[in-house]
């Protein structure tokens, strides 16, 4: 026999979501008894401040009611979400249900109203009203932009206060530009770098301001470093790319960069790093040039890349065969998933952070936004070609056919990223909600050759993002470079041989990726060569087109 919680949930999901009576009855019962608790506590006036930053000022505490409703909505909170660790229900289902609670419980925070929130009001009535006046006009703003206002994006322009790490366009075809720095020191290492940033967001995350710029610090250390400046679909383009496929993005987009590179720089091979979805993309490429008889890359460098599915986080929720056939249905032959619905889905997997602060902050408060790069970059989103997202939605996310030998051909070749024996630098963020840091771990596991995993302290970009000067964070690692059979068997065994070290991974990467770079050669005078010119300079105009 089991108690009957709730049936309101969609016709996928069970009728009822049961929980074991005992179970139950200890939840009522220490909700019971905290309830008393509290109103005893705001009786007295002895009610402490609640332990969420959001009720933490004077506002709060000089507001008896204000203060009483936050600490039973923190109850309440704790009681759904021990309801949803008791339902009788699969862990995939749990993991929904966790997801559905959160998004009520945070769109329901007493801050998010202005008659519940005594921060709001009192800024109201400190300035005679022009806070929410402020408030309407940004909201009003935002909605003509058809978006929530993040940062001030009136603070940074592409090429004059982000993205100028200098550099020339050398390549360009309809799915991609393909970018060379210019050198900073007077030799450069001869073996180059090429990344391969993800499609679904603009490149220039690693390449910030020059204080944060991944790529300025390759550069920097006496690398020579080419990147792909994905092309951003627009509704309306007539040359295919709202067709192009997964295989297009291998052949034409990481293949072809491949190429360019080692072509301009005269080297067989070249080093080759991707991040997040670019990472996936990258090792798709490289078994894919294996399976041909070649080899293009002498180092791989994984920055959060899932490449074995099995745990995804949080991103599970949105993945199903129902969810992925209607997608295919929409988009499989052609048409974009756009950039907005993207920021959106990913601005929900975080919505106290990225939705719910900047609704109490820019709208309830009137306060705009201040200008911050990660944001401002984080708003410049891209749109996706239908063909590429339901392919990669189906193999990879729901059937997790990328990690098995052969799982997926790509025109008539089959993938085994086990054929990927060049050593390989392999990192994950410790707190990242899109790449678990288990899940970064067991693609490591994926790969033939001498591996090195790092795990650094953050989530998926304030980890990656972490420069040198910044002295901040920390990150795990095993010292030597293990080779084949010394990896541990799972995530937690390596954790437990691991020692942190205070401050950025950078340092550790590029001490590593020197030993795969070849000997210093005096630094190229100029960018491309006789057959790869330069088409214009960085960051070029490919990452300026803004999704509409």
């Amino acid at each position: 026999m089991y108690q009957n919680v709730n049936s309101s949930f969609p016709a996928s999901w069970p009728l009822s979501i049961q929980v074991a009576p005992e179970e139950l009855a200890r939840i009522q019962a220490e909700f019971s008894g905290e309830y008393l608790g509290i109103l005893e506590q705001a009786r007295t006036g002895s009610l402490p401040p609640p332990t969420d930053r959001r009720f933490q000022s004077e506002a709060w505490r000089a507001n008896p009611l204000a203060l009483l409703n936050a600490h039973l909505w923190q109850l309440s909170s704790r009681a759904m979400n021990r309801m949803v660790d008791a339902a009788q229900v699969s862990e995939s289902l749990r993991n929904r249900l966790r997801f559905s609670v959160m998004q009520w419980l945070e769109a329901t925070a007493p801050t998010n109203f202005i008659f519940t929130n005594p921060e709001v009001q009192q800024l109201l009535l400190e300035s005679g009203g022009q806070s929410l006046a402020s408030g309407m006009r940004l909201l009003l703003e935002d909605i003509s932009k058809g978006r929530m206002s993040q940062t001030d994006e009136s603070g940074f322009e592409l090429g004059v206060n982000i993205a100028v790490t200098p550099g020339s366009v050398v390549y360009q075809n309809s799915l991609m530009q393909v970018i060379q720095y210019a050198p900073l020191t007077d030799k450069v290492h001869a073996r180059p770098l090429l990344i391969v940033p993800p499609c679904i967001n603009k490149y220039y995350i690693l390449d910030l301001q020059p204080e944060n710029s991944f790529v300025r610090y390759a550069v920097e250390q006496g690398h020579t470093v080419f990147l792909i400046s994905w092309r951003n679909p627009l509704p309306g383009d007539t040359d295919g790319t709202a067709t192009a496929s997964w295989a297009d993005y291998l052949e034409e987009g990481v293949l072809r960069a491949l190429q360019v590179a080692s072509d301009i720089s005269r080297q067989p091979q070249v080093n080759a790093l991707g991040f997040c979805v670019g990472g996936t993309m990258l090792a798709s490429a490289l078994a894919l040039a294996h399976a041909r008889g070649l080899q293009p890359v002498a180092s791989l460098t994984l920055l959060t890349t899932l490449l074995d599915f099995s745990d995804t986080g949080v991103l599970d929720v949105f993945i199903d065969e129902t969810h992925v056939r209607l997608r295919e249905q929409q988009l499989a032959q052609g048409g974009l998933l756009t950039a907005r619905e993207l920021a959106t889905t990913f601005s929900f997997l975080r919505p106290n952070e990225l939705v719910w602060n900047y609704v109490v902050n820019n709208y309830l408060k009137g306060l705009p936004p201040p200008a911050f790069d990660l944001l401002f970059w984080n708003s410049d989103g891209t749109n996706l070609p239908g063909p590429f997202l339901t392919w990669y939605l189906r193999n990879t996310y729901l059937e997790n056919k990328l990690c098995t030998p052969g799982g997926v051909q790509i025109g008539g070749d089959a993938i085994d990223l086990s054929s990927l024996d060049m050593p390989a630098y392999v990192y994950g963020s410790r707190d990242d909600h899109i790449v678990p840091w288990r899940s970064a771990y067991a693609s490591c596991r994926l790969l033939a050759g001498p591996r090195r995993f790092v795990l650094g302290a953050s989530g998926h970009i304030a980890g990656v993002i972490n420069p040198p000067a910044k002295k901040r964070r920390s990150y795990w690692s095993v010292a030597g470079q293990m080779a084949e059979g010394e990896l541990a068997p799972s995530a937690d065994a390596w954790f437990e041989t691991a020692t942190e070290t205070a401050g950025s991974w950078w340092p550790d990467w590029v001490s590593w990726l020197t030993q795969h770079a070849g000997p210093q050669r005096k630094a190229p005078a100029r960018p491309g060569n006789t057959r790869y010119k330069a088409l214009e300079p960085a960051p070029g105009s490919y990452v300026r087109v803004r999704a509409v």
